[in-house]
């Protein structure tokens, strides 16, 4: 007798188990961690006085370490967790290589320990999102290759020759990510081929690392807990490719008026343009796939955090592509209106997706439902409504700045003093996120305290 539906998702769920738990609850940890670094970070910005007197909590080290702490422990050891779990979800096969992967859990949070440890103490290096010196690197590599290999011997086991649009994502994130982190940190960049190094790697570790994996739950999750499938295959493989084709040449547009060649400007400038071919299919497919069903964002909160994600991935997606454009760049660059872009990418789009993620396989490979319904909206409300401060205040911050700065009657300080209010509403904005953070972190808690104390009755419906 074959077993049912549920039996085999549950078996799937039991296989994953232990490095789902690992990777994604390192990355509540340090998101945590990453989040007490924001709110020192934002509130020195209208305040520079606060804990000025102590050298490891300085400005430049204090953000460096929540970026990083952000980019690397929360966002891709949650990112890693979703990856593995969906792949074997969709491969309908067991996770494979799980002892190497707890290995994996562990040399990443070692690497983003000694990492974060080094940027405090002032020994880093000063390329944005690469300030980790290269023994780090060495350390991801080998943990990463870990998942890189389970994932494709799951893939190689797949029950089904049908290969999703989600799968396509996942192999993406998982073959596009090794080479890029390779090649941004080999040691033969300086001066202007460095600065323009720096910007395409910033750009392409949200664009081929974190966006594949948010935009392979999407493609799973919608049709998945609304009961229908996604309303076009051909345009989410039309969205994949392009997406493959035009992102890899962007960032180069944010040296507008640098002294780079005109002609890898003008490429990156297109490309970016160009972006509104995937973004557009994207939204499509969700969009008509959701339409008719919006009233479950009510009753799902995976859905509620996923489509929060999805759409805010449109929305910056179409920002950035506006933003590439000389006449705008001229305002906007190295403006705050830059620092609301990225978060625009990075939170609203992919933290609030893993969120979503998160809500949806740590009762599965747990078999512990959620304690309270009322945490997971305060949780959703907190970082929903503190992400659209922030990005709102910077924005409109940014676009003032910005003119100040393109105007030589204007002294220098009255850009800077010009954005002291919108600071105050980003520390605003940083302290509703924290609390959210802090409430979905004590869930966890409790999930996990509770999956402790029956594992072993856990443990035998598992087998």
């Amino acid at each position: 007798m074959q077993a049912s539906e549920p039996n085999i998702a549950s078996k799937l769920d039991v296989s994953a188990r232990w490095p789902c738990v690992a990777f994604l609850v390192s990355g509540i940890f340090w998101l945590l961690i990453g989040s007490a670094f924001a709110f020192i970070s934002s509130y020195k910005l209208h305040s520079p006085e606060f804990l000025g007197s102590i050298p490891w909590l300085t400005f430049g080290r204090v953000r460096t370490a929540h970026l990083n702490s952000v980019i690397y422990g929360f966002s891709s050891m949650a990112g890693i967790g979703t990856l593995l779990w969906l792949v074997t979800r969709l491969s309908r096969a067991p996770l494979q290589g799980v002892g190497g992967l707890l290995i994996s859990a562990i040399l990443w949070n070692l690497g983003v320990t000694v990492g974060i440890y080094l940027i405090l103490t002032g020994r880093m290096q000063g390329l944005e999102w690469l300030e980790f010196p290269p023994p780090i690197w060495i350390i991801f590599g080998i943990a990463f290759l870990f998942v890189v290999w389970s994932s494709l011997r799951t893939f190689r086991l797949r029950a089904s020759q049908y290969t999703y649009v989600s799968q396509w994502y996942l192999f993406g994130a998982t073959l596009w990510f090794p080479p890029l982190y390779m090649i941004a940190n080999l040691p033969i960049y300086s001066g202007v081929p460095q600065a323009a190094m720096n910007w395409w790697y910033a750009h392409n570790v949200l664009g081929i690392w974190f966006t594949p994996i948010g935009l392979a739950a999407a493609y799973y999750f919608i049709p998945k807990i609304i009961g229908r499938p996604i309303y076009s295959y051909y345009l989410s493989l039309l969205g994949f490719w392009s997406l493959a084709l035009f992102y890899n040449w962007n960032g180069s547009h944010h040296l507008v008026g640098g002294p780079i060649p005109a002609w890898l400007m003008t490429a990156s400038i297109t490309a970016s343009v160009m972006m509104a071919i995937p973004v557009t299919t994207v939204a499509i497919n969700h969009h008509m796939t959701t339409k008719g069903h919006f009233h479950m964002l009510r009753v799902s909160p995976t859905l509620r955090f996923v489509v929060f994600g999805a759409m805010s991935y449109t929305a910056v997606s179409l920002q950035g592509s506006t933003q590439a454009l000389r006449s705008v760049a001229r305002i906007t660059h190295f403006t705050q209106h830059t620092i609301a872009h990225s978060h625009m990418g990075m939170y609203a789009f992919f933290a609030m997706t893993l969120f979503g993620t998160i809500y949806y396989i740590l009762p599965r490979v747990t078999m512990v439902p959620w304690p309270s319904a009322r945490a997971i909206r305060w949780h959703f409300w907190l970082t929903g409504i503190g992400i659209a401060i922030y990005v709102i205040s910077l924005t409109t911050g940014g676009f003032i700045q910005g003119f100040a700065l393109d105007n030589p009657k204007k002294p220098f300080i009255e850009s800077v003093t010009a954005l002291i209010p919108y600071f105050w509403m980003r520390t605003v904005a940083a302290v509703l996120m924290t609390l959210g953070h802090i409430i979905f972190a004590v869930s966890i808690y409790r999930v996990l305290r509770h999956f402790v104390t029956t594992y072993p009755s856990i443990k035998g419906k598992s087998a």
